[in-house]
């Protein structure tokens, strides 16, 4: 197995202290604190550690609440809210430094049959030959700032291939929507829980950023104050992330210093495997001219 992806399933086992306390290590990926989808991803574990085999997470739902220390450690306690015949509910605290900077409620279901439909997936161009954002982000090495060049630009566990190619310093103004292909760079373990939680850690990579195309902005200006808010996942049917998936991204609002942003992320085959939703502060604060 790849390195950097053993690195991510060791990252996401989590050390129990209890049947309900759990202790997960921090990553620094260059985003000054700890990233959200490796908290949501570690919580989601957490809850998973709690329920029966067969139960599956159906859907989660997530506040950001303190920005996270990616040179400490996150403690995440889990409350068994409710284990009925059909579904389970967990609700999850993540701390760190005696504070709050997560909370994330997560349900699970036994897998039954039902009524199936679903939204089809776009029409655009296959993941191959598509250049990475990796190799983009290398061959524009120095215009990425000093202090997180190492960072962006170091092997990733998940590979991003953009549909779009938005320069992150001079960015145009588009409209509201974006594609990414994705993918784990080797294969990952059977078990469900494992492609749960790496695709909820993989999905908030640029979901926040389509709510600031149409204002031809990006998370690098200066003047601008950009944190995900809260981050909503719902796994449709089975997937694995170590294959192509495809990212559909749309915002469909801006206002009031909020952006809103949704997902769709199908397989390779047109399959709708998961759905998200993410609100983020994009406050624009101008320098003083004077």
């Amino acid at each position: 197995m790849n390195d950097v992806v053993a690195k991510l399933l060791e990252l996401l086992e989590l050390r129990a202290l209890d049947d309900c306390l759990f202790v997960g290590a921090s990553e620094d990926l260059g985003f000054r604190n700890v990233f959200g989808g490796q908290v949501i991803g570690q919580a989601l574990m957490a809850a998973y550690r709690t329920v029966e085999p067969e139960r599956r997470a159906h859907s989660l739902h997530a506040y950001f609440l303190r920005a996270g220390d990616p040179d400490h450690e996150i403690i995440y306690e889990v409350t068994r809210i409710r284990d009925g015949r059909s579904f389970s509910a967990r609700r999850v605290i993540a701390r760190q430094h005696n504070q709050e900077i997560l909370t994330l409620t997560a349900s699970f279901q036994v897998d039954e049959p039902g009524f199936d439909h679903q939204a089809p997936m776009p029409d655009i161009t296959p993941p191959d030959n598509i250049p990475s954002e990796l190799s983009l982000r290398r061959q524009f090495a120095q215009m990425i700032p000093e202090r997180i060049r190492e960072q962006m630009t170091r092997e990733r566990p998940i590979e991003i291939r953009p549909l779009q190619v938005l320069s992150p310093f001079k960015p145009e103004k588009l409209p509201p929507q974006k594609q990414n292909w994705f993918r784990a760079i080797a294969t990952l373990p059977d078990e469900l829980k494992w492609h749960h939680c790496i695709l909820a850690y993989a999905s908030d990579f640029g979901l926040l950023g389509t709510s600031l195309h149409p204002h031809g902005m990006t998370y690098y200006h200066r003047d601008m104050q950009v944190t995900s808010l809260d981050h909503s996942v719902w796994f449709h049917r089975d997937f694995r992330v170590d294959d192509w998936m495809l990212y559909s991204m749309d915002s469909p609002s801006a206002s009031h210093g909020r952006g809103l942003n949704r997902g769709l992320i199908y397989n390779r085959q047109g399959v709708l495997v998961a759905s998200t939703a993410q609100e983020a502060l994009i406050r624009h604060r101008p320098s003083d001219p004077g």
